[in-house]
């Protein structure tokens, strides 16, 4: 580090007599590596907080509508796809076929909702095994 430093030291008093202004390449090089190190460990954390933004895209989008779907049991409405507001979203699977609940509650509710290429689940079932979209 003390060469570095003297080095340094150097190239100043050099310009300093000659005249001259501005950064060494040595300088500009250093600058560029350390910019370059600083793009290599940004960009893969950006990526990150872009899947999971879209993550928790489809997770609200999957709430919203489970939201929605309780609205209408309440009601005393039917629940499908056709009626259920999606955000832009493809809510995929509705099911309001209780399996710990009763017949029209809202227990047996589950949503799953994809937007993005991300799957998002709601509802008091979503944790279920048996909530899982089926395959078209």
């Amino acid at each position: 580090m003390r060469t570095f430093r003297n080095y340094v030291q150097a190239e100043k008093a050099r310009r300093e007599e000659n005249g001259d202004e501005g950064f060494s390449l040595i300088e500009l090089i250093v600058v560029v590596v350390i910019l370059g190190i600083l793009a290599a460990v940004a960009i893969p954390i950006f990526l990150n907080i872009q899947d999971q933004a879209k993550q928790s895209a489809a997770d609200a989008v999957a709430g919203n509508a489970a939201t929605q779907a309780a609205s209408q049991i309440a009601q005393g409405e039917t629940v499908a796809l056709t009626n259920l507001e999606a955000d832009g979203a493809d809510v995929t699977y509705v099911d309001i076929t209780p399996t710990g609940g009763t017949a029209g509650s809202i227990e047996g509710i589950c949503v799953v909702a994809v937007l993005d290429g991300k799957t998002g689940k709601a509802g008091p079932q979503s944790t279920a095994a048996t909530c899982v979209a089926p395959t078209p």
